[in-house]
């Protein structure tokens, strides 16, 4: 699966898959990696508006970005979180680490 990004004035909007399991999750992940270190990203956002299922492993995604991009003084935030992703993030403790817009 091809994943989108949006990059405009050193912000990095991911628009996450409708699925992100495992498999989705290690491309994802690498791909993020190379565009922030390349092109210097100082806020990152996860777009999860057509995401309807994520495992452990898309936590695992949001996570190592928190660290990566908290070395680099910037920031993550994720919107467009159905009541499902709200759950996961709540019972996870995500929303400690990642600003969300509810």
């Amino acid at each position: 699966m091809e994943h989108h990004y949006e990059l405009k004035e050193g912000c990095l909007t991911i628009l996450m898959p409708r699925e992100l399991d495992h498999h989705q999750a290690s491309q994802l992940k690498a791909e993020a990696d190379l565009l922030i270190e390349a092109y210097h990203v100082r806020k990152l956002i996860f777009d999860f508006s057509g995401t309807e299922f994520m495992d452990s492993s898309g936590i695992g995604v949001i996570i190592g970005r928190c660290k990566s991009m908290g070395f680099a003084g910037g920031e993550v935030s994720a919107r467009n979180l159905n009541e499902r992703l709200k759950k996961i993030f709540i019972v996870s403790g995500l929303q400690k680490i990642v600003k969300t817009d509810f």
